[in-house]
């Protein structure tokens, strides 16, 4: 799953300072996946007001599919630039294809991450016989001193797991009570997914120097006191050493977190970039078919190849997080 609105907004995303531990609710907004009918995704990042969490900086939680299209869908060959794909699936599988020559199915408990530096083209397809499934993808900001490193994949099959009084975590990249994610990471960083078992009351160890946000998939979890269901982001802010967990009935969440990202960012259609001049190069590079930035993919035929949208005039207004 990718970006692919038929008309991008090119956002402006400012450096965050300490924000402080004050708690705030950001809700997911459905967004239509362009060039696959009927089918949307709930996207919790980036909000007007809060453009990244830590380094990240997207989050789609997409579904299995559609009426028109119950199995899922097949998203074409399309680019990338200054960032990295993380893919968490929840069900179904994913054929993911690249530009660097991965060729690999995306199952469940599984992490995928894709880093494309300074350019990076895949597809993702359904796997015959199965559903495409559901899941998260989440994108994290490269910082200006990585933006240009070799584009590469990575696979996870086997990540750090924990237990805290009724909480399972699996720790999909940086470090989390004690555990840390073989996963490439270029900014300090963490990612994790918890389940909390029902009745249960844990404690989970923060780092104070991050900023931190929870988004519940399914259940309810309350968390330092406050309930929090799907269909929001619960942006918890920092200086936290920890966060009291409960639960009624048990839930299933993502937290996600990380130092507060230094650089101001330009976001638009694939692309994370520091200027709405790299956003147009790309764009460029990527409609002349320039395989010396984005190589074509072994199994795909140049007209397979995603349009980029036109590029709006430079009309950016800076704008300061208010959380």
């Amino acid at each position: 799953m990718s970006d692919l609105e038929s008309h991008p907004e090119e956002s402006l995303c400012e450096a965050s300072g300490r924000p402080g531990p004050r708690a705030v609710f950001f809700p997911a907004r459905e967004v239509p996946l362009g060039g696959v009918r009927g089918v949307t995704v709930f996207r919790s990042l980036p909000q007007r007001d809060l453009p990244t969490v830590g380094a990240w900086c997207f989050l789609d939680n997409f579904g299995s599919g559609s009426e028109a299209h119950p199995d899922g869908h097949d998203i074409d060959p399309h680019p990338h630039i200054g960032l990295q794909t993380v893919t968490w699936p929840l069900n179904g599988r994913i054929r993911h294809r690249d530009s660097v020559g991965s060729d690999v199915e995306i199952r469940p408990g599984q992490l995928n991450l894709m880093t494309s530096g300074r350019g990076i083209s895949h597809s993702e397809y359904r796997v015959a016989g199965h559903e495409s499934g559901a899941g998260l993808q989440l994108w994290i900001a490269l910082p200006r001193e990585s933006a240009g490193v070799a584009p590469h994949f990575e696979q996870h099959r086997d990540l750090p797991e924990f237990k805290l009084d009724g909480l399972h975590g699996v720790v999909l990249i940086g470090s989390l009570a004690g555990h840390t994610s073989p996963a490439t990471a270029y900014t300090p960083i963490v990612g994790a997914d918890l389940n909390v078992d029902a009745g249960a009351d844990p404690t989970l160890p923060l780092n104070p120097e991050f900023e931190h946000a929870l988004l519940v998939i399914e259940g309810s979890i309350t968390a330092d006191g406050t309930e929090v269901t799907p269909g929001s982001l619960f942006y918890l802010g920092s200086d936290r050493t920890e966060l009291p967990l409960t639960s009624g009935a048990g839930g299933h969440a993502i937290l996600v977190g990380g130092e507060p990202f230094a650089d101001d960012l330009v976001m638009w259609w694939n692309f994370v970039a520091r200027s709405h001049e790299e956003i147009e190069d790309a764009r460029n590079a990527w409609e002349a078919h320039d395989l010396a930035r984005f190589p074509d993919i072994a199994g795909h035929t140049p007209d397979q190849r995603i349009p980029a949208p036109p590029l709006p005039p430079l009309h950016l207004k800076p704008r300061k997080r208010r959380c």
